[in-house]
């Protein structure tokens, strides 16, 4: 931080330290010394030399188009709050420096983020939150090690994408928690047999796998449905083949033991409004995933919201903590996007904070300095999304799921939360009648 003196620095880490940050680095309580002595040890003032620019931009590759609009458009709006929640820290504590997001749209494909990463390095851009998904993170990764980019996602969850020591953060818990989440969900739902439909990608395989795993671990019968090509715009012969295995299992088994999982992303909506046309698999309980959980596009569609309410379509997501932090950022996110985010949009603000006090700590903005210091800054961090610390392979340590379903009142469709799975305890609190 050119021209700022010691002291000053040292004020600023005390302020956060006393929660001048609205609550930023705080540990759940009985950690508070381990947070004092993090911190302290970890932020110091620059030489006058390697002082920060009078703008730390940070690059957001987000999915504003395509099949994760939704969570596109919540996550801009999220980074948008967070911005002005920075700045006007930085203007509180008389620091000459603007925090800037440069939004870009990846349209959900792993050749546009990479695309999109690469324009932006070229202009000096070391730091970037995204991509979304695990296709997109898997895509530029090679990329950002290379050039020692950091690449933070809030929503990135395939499990081969948890490799300790690159330059990727994921502020989500990997899909092997949320595949026992869904199975855990079928077994309290008295399902003896589950067809799996799954996005043939890096994502929808991995939570395909992480899926079939637990729920033969608690004596579920898996069987395979379509794996389909996530650009599938119509999905006739799938829900055609889906049907065909669905009839068979209630011919066995009886309806209320059979279920589907549709691990999808938007597209998904599509998947419900053809397979409404089919009268067995409106017999059966649906299970949805973080891909489709919350998006505005299946309460919109009349068809597609009416049979999701039919089949219940329970979908986890990760559960942000309840706190004061977190209604706090709600309202505001609330206030511009016009509903409630899905909470990948909390780990979105929190990331933000945890990348500006990274190079606050180090006074630096290059990739390789942030990369060392990020995992400690997360460890001491306690933001809208909760404790953000994160595991050996830089992904979040551990998180419960939020269960969302979808509801007709009024003849107006909307999600509601119906419980949350905690994975201490490995058990559903809520309703899933």
């Amino acid at each position: 931080m050119r021209g700022l003196s010691t002291a000053l620095v040292v004020g600023i880490i005390v302020a956060l330290i006393v929660g001048f940050a609205a609550g930023y680095v705080l540990k759940p309580s009985g950690t508070a010394s381990t947070v004092t002595s993090t911190v302290t040890r970890t932020v110091t003032a620059p030489s006058a030399g390697t002082g920060l620019p009078s703008v730390i931009e940070v690059g957001a590759l987000l999915p504003l188009t395509g099949r994760l609009a939704t969570v596109g458009e919540d996550i801009r709006v999220a980074l948008e709050v967070a911005q002005d929640d920075i700045n006007a820290f930085l203007k509180q504590a008389g620091l000459p420096v603007t925090f800037k997001i440069t939004f870009e749209d990846t349209q959900t494909s792993p050749d546009v983020a990479l695309q999109k990463l690469q324009a932006m390095h070229s202009r000096g851009v070391q730091l970037f939150i995204g991509p979304a998904s695990s296709a997109e993170v898997r895509n530029v990764k090679t990329y950002a090690d290379s050039n020692k980019l950091v690449i933070v996602s809030p929503s990135s969850t395939a499990p081969e994408l948890a490799i300790p020591g690159d330059m990727v953060f994921r502020f989500v818990t990997d899909d092997r928690a949320q595949g026992r989440v869904i199975a855990g969900l079928a077994k309290q739902l008295g399902l003896t047999h589950i067809v799996i439909v799954w996005a043939g990608d890096a994502w929808g395989d991995g939570l395909h796998d992480a899926v079939a795993n637990s729920a033969k671990a608690f004596g579920i019968n898996v069987v395979d449905g379509p794996r389909y090509a996530p650009e599938t715009k119509d999905f006739s012969s799938e829900v055609q083949q889906l049907n065909n295995i669905v009839t068979n299992l209630i011919n066995q088994a009886g309806a209320s033991k059979v279920g589907v999982v549709l691990i999808s992303f938007e597209e998904g909506t599509q998947f419900l409004i053809q397979a409404s046309r089919y009268e067995n698999l409106g017999k059966v309980v649906w299970l949805g995933t973080d891909g489709i959980a919350n998006a505005a596009s299946v309460v919109q569609d009349p068809v597609a919201s009416s049979f999701a309410s039919k089949v219940k379509l329970f979908s986890p997501i990760m559960a942000p903590t309840e706190s004061t932090k977190f209604k706090e950022v709600k309202s505001k996110v609330v206030a511009k996007l016009g509903r409630e985010p899905i909470p990948y949009a909390y780990n979105a603000y929190d990331i933000a904070w945890a990348l500006f006090l990274s190079v606050l700590a180090t006074g630096k903005t290059d990739g390789a300095s942030v990369a060392k210091i990020l995992p400690s800054v997360a460890d001491s961090f306690f933001g809208a999304s909760g404790w953000t610390k994160l595991n050996e392979a830089g992904d979040r340590a551990f998180a419960d799921y939020v269960v969302y379903k979808v509801v007709t009142e009024g003849g107006t469709a909307k999600w509601v939360a119906v419980g949350i799975y905690s994975m201490a305890t490995d058990s559903f609190t809520g309703s899933l009648s």
